[in-house]
């Protein structure tokens, strides 16, 4: 998680909201990716996918059996789906996201029926730090607009 918060401030710099994800297989990460949807001008840019997406072509393979995706804030429902399709086996997350979050806060997507894939959520993991980077995030937004 902590690789994951170093994406996370990855997207922070870049002005982005600062959520990060690794993928990792075998005790190794194999794709890393942060936040960057309006600098990509890409509404998918989201960490998760950016990971997936690393983590796709180290493998050369877009199944990614095995893998653990560790992500900073809860996913969301396009995040979830991706994780799904790509056979993730566990996301583990830090902080909940009461809004859009479709692990536990949201939705369960990942236990929806007829879904031929179902990947462990884990959550909680330096849930503290991971919710400060965000709030700081934030507060510091609400700061300049005021």
């Amino acid at each position: 998680m902590r690789q994951a918060l170093a994406e996370a401030g990855r997207a922070r710099e870049a002005g982005e909201v600062p959520v990060g994800a690794i993928v990792v297989f075998d005790g190794r990460v194999i794709g890393a990716g942060f936040n960057h949807p309006i600098t990509a001008s890409d509404p998918t840019a989201h960490a998760e996918i950016v990971a997936l997406r690393a983590a796709s072509q180290t493998l050369g393979n877009y199944r990614l059996t095995g893998t653990t995706m560790y992500v900073t804030v809860e996913p969301c429902l396009m995040c979830v789906g991706a994780m799904i399709h790509a056979r993730v086996a566990t996301a583990v997350y830090g902080a909940t996201e009461p809004r859009a979050g479709a692990l536990v806060s949201m939705t369960r997507a990942h236990e929806f029926a007829g879904l031929n894939h179902r990947l462990e959520a884990i959550g909680g993991v330096l849930e503290d730090e991971c919710r400060a980077v965000m709030q700081e995030f934030f507060r510091l937004r609400r700061d300049r607009t005021s």
